[in-house]
């Protein structure tokens, strides 16, 4: 399989002001992420806005991602759900239509005890497309702490993790009791940070990347931020981790995606409205995040 190493862009759905999916806007949405230095794309995950789309849309889009990508980097498909026999449809539909793998988020809402988290993968696995783990409690209410997912991460297919638990102590856990098991065995078990703010000490602590949401704004930045940690060039790592600092800080001042579609929006980019229930930016959220924008050195009125 290809390698999950890098920066990886978890790609809003741009949509029209009528609310339907901007099929070109993803195009070059595409194209300006690759052009940008990403290594890796991500589509049909929460910045996708995945539990509003309907099916046909997100066929279009994996579709789409796949044709334009043409092999150049990875994509990792969005397929999870919190009922397994859909997961399992949702991975077997990546694999399909030609993803690279599959991003499966533990499932929400049911609260899956060991045993049946053990089962969910353990079914997503099977239709033999790479599974990622997305691990992000604040979404889904269970998290999935370093002794679980070391059992999970000798299921055949399971080849990394999204870790968005927020806790620098269990992603160090990861790499050091998990990534370093499996390597020894032969086995690659990728960790990529699910949280752009984490990004410099995941990597520090000998993570593998990032799957990044204002890399959609900012795919340069983002790029050379973890071509530099990856490289071990740290004091160049703080440098751009500290130039995007306010910007980090600044996309999720609400809910993700609202405040990166906004962005994407006024810089010009491939953005458009969300659909609801998310709802448009507050007043007072546009000001942070256009001021965090100039920063930037992006014109916005």
């Amino acid at each position: 399989m290809k390698e999950l190493k890098g920066s990886f862009t978890a790609l809003i759905t741009p949509m029209r002001e009528s609310g339907d999916v901007d099929y070109d806007g993803f195009r070059r949405l595409i194209n300006l992420q690759i052009s940008g230095g990403i290594n890796g794309l991500v589509p049909l995950g929460t910045t996708g806005e995945t539990p509003t789309l309907e099916e046909t849309e997100e066929e279009k889009i994996i579709r789409i991602a796949v044709e334009e990508v043409r092999g150049r980097v990875p994509v990792i498909v969005g397929a999870g759900s919190n009922d397994t026999k859909y997961a399992v449809k949702y991975v077997q539909r990546a694999k399909d239509l030609g993803a690279d793998a599959a991003l499966v988020v533990t499932p929400y809402y049911n609260k899956p005890n060991d045993s049946g988290l053990l089962k969910h993968f353990e079914a997503a696995a099977e239709p033999g497309l790479p599974i990622v783990v997305y691990n992000i409690a604040s979404r889904t209410g269970r998290n999935i702490p370093a002794v679980t997912l070391e059992k999970i991460s000798r299921i055949k297919g399971i080849v990394g993790v999204k870790e968005s638990s927020g806790d620098i102590v269990q992603a160090a856990d990861i790499i050091r009791d998990i990534k370093a098991r499996r390597k020894a065995e032969g086995r690659d078990f990728w960790v990529l940070s699910g949280d752009d703010g984490f990004t410099l000490p995941l990597l520090a602590l000998g993570g593998d990347g990032l799957i990044s949401v204002i890399s959609n704004l900012v795919p340069e930045k983002v790029a050379a931020l973890v071509r530099a940690c990856l490289a071990g060039d740290f004091a160049e790592g703080r440098k751009l981790h500290y130039e995007l600092v306010p910007f980090t800080k600044a996309a999720f001042v609400e809910t993700n995606p609202v405040p990166i579609k906004a962005a994407m929006t006024w810089a010009g980019l491939p953005g458009g409205p969300v659909r609801l229930p998310l709802g448009p930016l507050a007043e007072s959220s546009v000001k942070i995040l256009q001021t965090a924008m100039v920063e930037l050195g992006f014109k916005v009125s």
